[in-house]
């Protein structure tokens, strides 16, 4: 923790502090909302792909698209604003991510500033990564659950759904990618040895399984294991890199005590 004197601030100002953060970011959401809502027709062209080619099918005046529909009054403004307002959350995430890295920054020592610093560098596009790979599995996850459509029977999916669907596997797969990032700044600052991560390593397995598993919007083996495969190499490099990090810093505190508890020789005095 920071000294006395610097980590000392009334509640109010805390609170004033936290007011202002989420205001920017809430600012920076909101820009990038707009953006979202002026570019919706080639972000949802981008999102509708796995299932049919919305581009192709807009030139050519078709009436419909595959198996995607929409209904009601409002389906059409609810479906720009939903996916204006991903897109808004998704880009401005370096933003905000450094408004929170600011906020508790003030109660980190100085080498846990720049390690939170990394965190936020890393952070964005280990979650780009992470939210590429949901999308590119999304055509095996759609196959195989189309595949269980009974023949001579038509399968018709609310684009709401759909985009449902696609937004969960998406993010899911895009919060899972920050894990190594999160075990490796509790390394930095002290707060997790690599031996400590990488030791129960059959219950982050089976974690990282369940977890696909329960919030995994398809069910398909396939998909689960093309999911859960990159987060547990993920783990284990994390887990890989704490060990070297933590080899580095004991054998520098080890040099340490051993400069400090050697005495010198004394010297000859000469006249």
């Amino acid at each position: 923790m920071a000294p006395a004197n610097e980590a000392r601030m009334p509640l109010l100002d805390h609170l004033r502090e936290l007011r202002k953060r989420v205001l920017r970011s809430a600012i920076a959401v909101l820009v990038a909302f707009l953006a979202g809502w002026y570019f919706y027709n080639p972000i949802i062209r981008t999102l509708a792909k796995p299932v049919c080619d919305l581009k192709a099918a807009q030139e050519a005046g078709a009436a419909s698209c595959g198996a995607l529909y929409i209904s009601g009054v409002l389906g059409p403004l609810d479906l720009q604003i939903k996916v204006a307002l991903l897109t808004g959350v998704i880009v401005s995430a370096p933003f905000w991510l450094y408004q929170l890295w600011a906020f508790i920054a003030p109660a980190l020592h100085r080498k846990e500033k720049r390690t939170s610093i990394l965190f936020v560098a890393a952070a964005t596009p280990f979650f780009a990564m992470g939210a590429t790979l949901g999308y590119y599995i999304l055509p095996v996850a759609i196959k195989a659950l189309f595949g269980f459509t009974p023949d001579a029977i038509s399968n018709l999916v609310r684009f709401d759904d759909y985009l449902d669907f696609v937004l969960r596997l998406i993010l899911l797969v895009g919060l899972a990618f920050e894990l190594p990032i999160f075990l490796l700044t509790f390394n930095l600052i002290g707060f997790l040895r690599g031996k400590t991560i990488l030791k129960p390593w059959r219950g982050w397995v089976f974690g990282i399984f369940l977890v696909v598993a329960a919030f995994s919007p398809t069910a398909d083996p396939l998909s689960m294991i093309l999911l859960a495969a990159p987060l547990i190499i993920l783990y284990f490099m994390a887990g890989g890199i704490a060990v070297q990090i933590d080899k580095r810093r004991d054998k520098k505190q080890l040099a340490i005590e051993t400069g400090s508890m050697e005495i010198e020789a004394p010297t000859s005095i000469k006249e």
